[in-house]
This record gives C-alpha cells, structure tokens and sequence, in this order.
C-alpha cells in the first residue's frame, strides 16, 4: 500500500507532499526533509529502491524513487508494493504530465 507520495525539485523544495497516513505538520515536514537527503546523497547509477526512513516506518517501509529533470518522484510504499510496479507508475505519471 503507498503510504505517501512525494514530489521535490534538485533544492529540496516539495511540489507536491500527500500523505495516506495521518502525521502531524511538523513530522510530515521533517519526513520530507530526510527523504530528500537519503534520495539526494545516492548516485544515479544505483538502484532506486531504499529502506524507508525513521521516521515514517523504517524497515517495513520502502522509498522508490526516480530523478527526472529537476524533480524528485519518491513513492513511500509498505513491503507488500511490488518495486518494479511503483516505477512504472512514476513513469506512468511523468509521461501523462
């Protein structure tokens, strides 16, 4: 199941934040900023896919991400979500914009 979807230009700032659980602001914002640093500090050539941070879950919880032009598309799913799946659905996404 996604748990959030997030969606930051090369800077950090959110373009798009939703979140399919219930956190406070002051979370949600600092849930935005450690995924843009773990997102930000891997090198293209690696896989997409990283365990989900502290503070949204941890390791019941997978980042799946891709780096298009200027944005960030960062999906935040349960272990149950196939990878492969979720990328073709940031693909699905980035092609109907």
């Amino acid at each position: 199941m996604i748990q959030a979807i997030l969606v930051f230009n090369n800077h950090g700032k959110p373009r798009l934040v939703r979140f399919y659980q219930r956190f406070p602001e002051e979370i949600q914002q600092q849930i935005v900023r450690e995924t843009f640093h773990l997102v930000l500090k891997r090198d293209d050539n690696i896989c997409n896919f990283l365990e989900g941070g502290s503070l949204i879950g941890g390791a019941d919880y997978k980042l799946i991400y891709r780096h298009y032009a200027t944005l960030y598309f960062v999906f935040c799913v349960d272990s149950s979500e196939s990878e492969l799946g979720i990328l073709d659905l940031i693909q699905v996404c980035v092609v109907i914009k």
